[in-house]
């Protein structure tokens, strides 16, 4: 019974933390997609890190947290910047020229970025068979809506920059998960989301983003986007992410791309009156079936491992 109830809490708060970076997470594109009606790309993703990150940041401040120390903090610049400036930085840029499913459907890839990357990495794990079959079939699916989908959806040079913050993602992610900043996820989450807040900044800045913007124009629209971000995608979901970077595999987490896919893919159609043509749900589910592949745990190990620790 004490078991029971000291483990159950943690599952459940486990459960909790996965289902909120599969839902909010699937739907952050469509916010994406109408933030970027009126306001610029990298400004406001910098806005929603900087504000997003600066108040947590002073939450745990009050609350009694450490300051972060100089080694953390550049720990924490490296993920920040991998992670949302490459990673979501390149995505909400794309979504000026693409639709919000066809751009969560190139992010479904990453999965098989973690994979190869975390082949790739020093004292790398290689790959068993079932990975590099998942492989094979997710860039199988990605051929499907290359040829097919970038014509339909833009530029092939926005699918490109989707692609690549795919592996930008995967790559900062594992990064996070083998050095981390502090004991505290939640400090963890606000110092990448202020590093990563402050290099969009310096990118939109230099792209020429406050000249080249209407700021007028600005629609309430694209404003409440952006605080659905900061709140939900932000604060919650990618609190959430980084915690569970650290308390379960790189594997586990990033099944998020089974689910966030299909959200992102219904919401754009039914909200935003996107496209969904056949070549994209099949090249969607062929995509999916790689990461199933890739991911997949064998049940029989689970059921091994305790009589192994008891044989030690």
């Amino acid at each position: 019974m004490s078991t029971s109830n000291t483990t159950r809490p943690a599952r459940t708060l486990l459960y909790l933390a996965f289902a909120i970076v599969y839902v909010v997470w699937g739907s952050t594109y469509m916010a994406i997609r109408v933030t970027v009606e009126t306001l610029p790309p990298f400004l406001s993703g910098a806005a929603r890190f900087l504000m997003a990150g600066g108040a947590l940041l002073v939450l745990l401040r009050l609350r009694g947290a450490l300051w972060p120390t100089a080694l953390q903090w550049r720990r924490s610049l490296v993920a920040g910047l991998f992670m949302l400036v490459g990673g979501n930085g390149l995505v909400v840029w794309a979504e000026k020229s693409i639709a919000s499913g066809f751009a969560a459907l190139l992010v479904a890839l990453t999965p098989i970025w973690f994979a190869l990357l975390d082949w790739a990495r020093p004292a790398g794990v290689r790959p068993q068979a079932k990975t590099i079959l998942g492989v094979l079939v997710g860039f199988t699916g990605i051929v499907l809506l290359v040829n097919g989908e970038a014509r339909v959806n833009g530029s092939r040079l926005a699918t490109m920059a989707v692609i690549v913050a795919g592996m930008c993602w995967a790559g900062g992610s594992l990064y996070a998960k083998r050095a981390p900043g502090t004991d505290s996820p939640w400090m963890n989450a606000a110092m990448q989301m202020v590093c990563g807040g402050a290099g969009l900044l310096v990118v939109g800045v230099v792209s020429g983003e406050p000249l080249r913007t209407d700021w007028s124009a600005i629609s309430a629209r694209s404003l409440l986007a952006l605080g659905y971000l900061i709140v939900f995608g932000s604060w919650i979901a990618f609190s959430a992410y980084v915690w569970l970077l650290q308390v379960s595999t790189p594997g586990r987490v990033s099944t998020y791309a089974y689910v966030n896919p299909m959200i992102a893919v219904f919401l754009g159609w039914a909200l935003l009156g996107e496209q969904v043509t056949g070549r994209m749900l099949l090249g969607m589910l062929v995509i999916v079936a790689g990461v199933i592949i890739i991911t997949i745990q064998p049940r029989l190990a689970p059921r091994l491992r305790p009589c192994a620790e008891n044989a030690t």
